[in-house]
């Protein structure tokens, strides 16, 4: 089963709105909300390059102010953008930031302080004050990669993704269904994730870029190179390097709406879905597919697998950190990074399926593996089916049999001299 957070009891949505107002009014010395620098990225990019970058910081830092303004008072960077200029929209944005107001007519203003920085921190890093509770920890805004869409791996999610995130929240985790906000006040907040996530991915390549390309180092370059915005017509190097950045981020997004959809399922009565089911159990925990080697024989779950999912290898495995070394994981730490955890691969019998149970969700998990984490995506091919690949074919049965771990399937009532033969492979028989 799902693992659940158990600090809070039945009552956590309480102790989340309590800790909530915290946030909202000790947040900052000064009680105003704030971005903070991305601090563990710094360090990692740093450790891998063996080159100093908060000269680098400091220079992005005041670049993402131009760009995007504050939490209480945000900015879109629409003159700058072509295409993506309508990504997000500076009304929605206003009104999903800042403190927790509303007005006569009950138009609700800091809709993210309100419902999601508990979680998801002020900056969109991951790391609000109750996020040391939950498993897994909530989702890091601004390395721009996402888990749950239907798009492909490496691409961003599509607004009606995320959409139906807040409509339905996550299952099995400590996301919550939205549906009781408005859904004009959805909007706003899908504005605010995305502005959120194209600022902290840009102020990651930029800090990247300045100490790769732009002579970052102890001091910042000269001033043709040094990462800026001005209002000058005549851009230097560093500023235009500042606009592409920005514009092939913002690009991603617009690119996400072309989704990657499955071929038809395969049709059949139930008997035909049976076998299809059997076959599925057989890839499942044959070589090629291997499923079982990290869900456990028949989806019990249970194995034990000494990896991390991409947020945590970042600052350790990548940077030649190992996790358990706390006292080399320690400077992360203080730079804000959450401790490290090993990933659980999902249970899937009689469990539940985070990103969805549905047949194509599961179709496209298997074929785009989840971004972030180890579970990997396939090359789909007819001519190595069932040797050293998998073709459309085998992913339906693998969806079918994953769902039969999930909704046990009904037996067939027809060809009685199949079932028995079914009956007779125990993964299939202890799963129907």
């Amino acid at each position: 089963m799902a693992r659940k957070s158990s600090l809070f009891g039945r009552h956590w949505h309480r102790w989340l709105f309590a800790l909530g107002c915290v946030v909202v009014f000790a947040g900052c010395s000064d009680g105003t909300l704030e971005f903070t620098p991305n601090q563990v990225h710094a360090l990692a990019t740093e450790r891998s390059r063996d080159m100093p970058t908060q000269a680098a910081l400091d220079d992005v830092t005041v670049v993402l102010n131009k760009l995007f303004g504050t939490p209480e008072e945000p900015r879109w960077p629409a003159d700058l953008l072509e295409n993506e200029q309508q990504l997000v929209s500076l009304k929605r944005l206003q009104q999903a930031s800042g403190s927790v107001e509303s007005d006569e007519e009950n138009v609700h203003r800091g809709l993210y302080t309100e419902h999601c920085v508990i979680c998801h921190g002020v900056s969109g890093s991951g790391t609000g004050p109750a996020s040391m509770y939950q498993w897994p920890y909530p989702r890091d805004f601004r390395a721009g990669v996402f888990k749950w869409k239907s798009t492909e791996r490496d691409a961003k999610p599509t607004r009606e993704d995320l959409r139906a995130l807040l409509q339905h929240g996550i299952p099995g985790s400590p996301m919550p269904s939205f549906a009781t906000v408005s859904a004009d006040d959805r909007e706003s907040l899908i504005d605010y994730l995305v502005y959120l996530s194209v600022r902290g991915e840009l102020e990651r390549k930029l800090i990247a870029l300045a100490v790769d390309e732009m002579d970052y180092g102890d001091e910042a370059p000269e001033q043709d190179w040094r990462l800026s915005i001005t209002d000058s017509e005549e851009k230097s190097e560093g500023e235009q390097a500042v606009i592409d950045t920005l514009r092939e981020v913002a690009g991603d997004w617009v690119a996400a709406s072309q989704t990657s959809v499955p071929p038809e399922p395969i049709p059949g009565a139930a008997d035909e879905l049976h076998a299809s089911i059997a076959r599925g159990a057989a890839l499942f925990g044959g070589q090629v597919a291997n499923c079982a080697g990290c869900h456990g024989p028949q989806g019990q779950g249970g194995m034990v697998l000494n990896d991390f999912d991409d947020w945590t290898k970042e600052f350790t495995t990548r940077v030649g950190i190992t996790p358990t070394d706390s006292d080399a994981v320690k400077p992360f730490r203080k730079a804000g990074a959450l401790p490290p955890r090993t990933i659980e691969p999902r249970r899937l019998a009689g469990g539940v399926l985070r990103g969805g149970d549905d047949a194509e969700t599961i179709f496209r998990r298997i074929q785009h593996g989840i971004a972030g984490t180890p579970m990997p995506g396939i090359e789909l091919s007819e001519q190595a089916a069932g040797t050293t690949g998998l073709s459309p074919a085998d992913v339906w049965d693998l969806v079918h049999y994953v769902q039969s771990l999930v909704r046990p399937t009904p037996k067939p009532t027809a060809h009685a001299e199949e079932e028995n033969s079914l009956a007779a492979i125990p993964e299939i028989g202890a799963t129907l």
